[in-house]
C-alpha cells in the first residue's frame, strides 16, 4: 500500500470545524483508518471511529479502485488539538489479534491547532438617515493584516487596517437594509463576527390587484424580502375570521418568506374582495393587501362581439346607402351610350357630302 494523497496540517479556531483527506492505492485494496494523539505529555495514540467525541467525528471512506476516506469534525475545542494519523495497509493479518502483520500500517500525520476564539462584540448605532456597523475585538490579537466586510456573497468594504476595531456605514432606514452583515478579520486562521440589522416584516404583494375568470383556481401571493424570517402567516378576507388551510376551497402554502392563497372554482359572489395577508416574526408584524376580481367565463367575448357588432353596424349603414342613392346619379351611369350615336350621325353626313361632288 502507499498513499497518492495525505492530510495536511491546519489551523482552526473554537466552534469551527475541520475536514481531513487521505487516499491510498495498493493490491488488494488497503484498508484505511484514522488515529489521534492529543498534546498531553502521557497520552497515546487512539484509534478514530465514526461517531465518536459525542458524534462530533464523521469518517467516510469508499473503496473502489483505491481507498479514500475523509475524517470531519465538527464544533472544534482544545482538546482537539493533536496530532491526526492517517493509517493504511492491505496486509490480510492487519487486524489479527495475535498474528503480526507481515507488511506494517504504513502512516501519515497532520497537525491540528485550535486556537481559542477571541471575543467579538457588535454593535449597531442608528443615526438620522445611516445605520453604522462596528465591531470590536476585546483582546488585541497578533497578524491582523486587514478587514472585509460582507452581505451575503457580496463584499461591501475592503481596507488593510490592523486594527481590533472596523465599522461600515449604510446609508438609509434600517427597514430598507435588514439582513445578516458580517465584519471578517484578516488573519489565520480567518475570524469574523456577525451583525444581524432585524425589523418586523416589511410584507408586499406580488400584485396588488388580481383578476381570474369564474370558475377557475385564484392565485394570491405575498412575500417579505427582510429579515428575520417569518415565523407565521395568515390570510383575511375583508376583516373576517383567518382563513384555514383546508377548509372549504381554500390552500395555503407557506414557505419561509412567501405565502400563497389559492382559491379553487373562483365565483363572482362569493370572492370577489379584499385578502390581507399578516406575518409575524420575532421583531413584531406586518402585512398587505391584495384585491380579487372574478370577472364572467363570458368577459373574454365581450372585445370579439363588440367588434363584431361594429362590423355588422357598418355593413347595414352601407347596404341601406346603396339601396337610397339618388335617381339621376343612377341616369348619369348610362349617358355614354349617347356619345356614339352623334359619331354615327356625323359620318353619315360626311358620306353624302362625297356622294354630291362626285356627280
Amino acid at each position: 500500500a502507499g498513499f497518492i494523497k495525505s492530510p495536511l496540517s491546519q489551523k482552526r479556531l473554537t466552534q469551527d470545524s475541520v475536514e481531513l483527506y487521505c487516499e491510498a492505492i495498493g493490491n488488494p485494496i488497503p484498508e484505511i483508518q484514522w488515529w489521534f494523539e492529543g498534546n498531553e505529555p502521557n497520552e497515546t495514540y487512539a484509534q478514530l471511529w465514526d461517531g465518536a467525541r459525542q458524534d462530533r467525528v464523521k469518517i467516510n471512506a469508499t473503496y473502489n479502485l483505491h481507498s479514500t476516506s475523509t475524517i470531519y469534525i465538527a464544533n472544534l475545542t482544545s482538546d482537539d488539538s493533536g496530532m491526526y494519523e492517517c493509517r493504511a495497509s492491505n496486509d490480510p493479518d492487519r487486524n489479527h489479534l495475535s498474528k503480526s502483520p507481515k507488511v506494517k500500517w504504513i502512516r501519515s500525520q497532520a497537525n491540528v491547532f485550535v486556537i481559542e476564539r477571541p471575543d467579538i462584540r457588535t454593535q449597531i448605532n442608528g443615526v438620522p438617515g445611516k445605520l453604522i456597523l462596528s465591531c470590536n475585538m476585546t483582546e488585541p490579537y497578533p497578524g491582523i493584516t486587514g478587514h472585509e466586510w460582507m452581505h451575503g456573497d457580496k463584499i461591501l468594504q475592503t481596507d488593510e487596517e490592523p486594527s481590533v476595531f472596523t465599522s461600515y456605514t449604510i446609508e438609509g432606514k434600517m427597514e430598507e437594509h435588514s439582513g445578516i452583515y458580517e465584519c471578517v478579520y484578516k488573519t489565520s486562521p480567518m475570524m469574523k463576527a456577525q451583525v444581524n440589522i432585524s425589523v418586523a416584516p416589511q410584507v408586499i404583494a406580488y400584485k396588488k390587484s388580481e383578476h381570474g375568470n369564474e370558475g377557475d383556481t385564484g392565485v394570491l401571493t405575498c412575500k417579505n424580502p427582510s429579515f428575520p424570517p417569518v415565523s407565521s402567516w395568515l390570510w383575511y378576507k375583508n376583516g373576517q375570521e383567518p382563513i384555514i388551510n383546508g377548509s372549504g376551497r381554500y390552500i395555503i402554502k407557506s414557505s419561509g418568506n412567501k405565502t400563497e392563497l389559492r382559491i379553487l372554482k373562483l365565483n363572482i359572489e362569493e370572492d370577489t374582495g379584499d385578502y390581507h395577508c399578516n406575518a409575524t416574526n420575532s421583531h413584531g408584524f406586518g402585512g398587505a393587501t391584495v384585491n380579487l376580481r372574478v370577472r364572467s367565463r363570458l368577459a373574454a367575448l365581450w372585445p370579439f362581439l363588440g367588434i363584431v357588432a361594429e362590423v355588422l353596424i357598418l355593413v347595414t349603414i352601407i347596404f341601406i346607402y346603396e339601396k337610397r342613392r339618388k335617381p339621376d346619379e343612377v341616369l348619369d351611369d348610362d349617358d355614354g351610350g349617347s356619345a356614339p350615336l352623334k359619331s354615327n350621325a356625323t359620318n353619315h353626313k360626311d358620306k353624302n357630302v362625297r356622294q354630291r361632288n362626285a356627280n
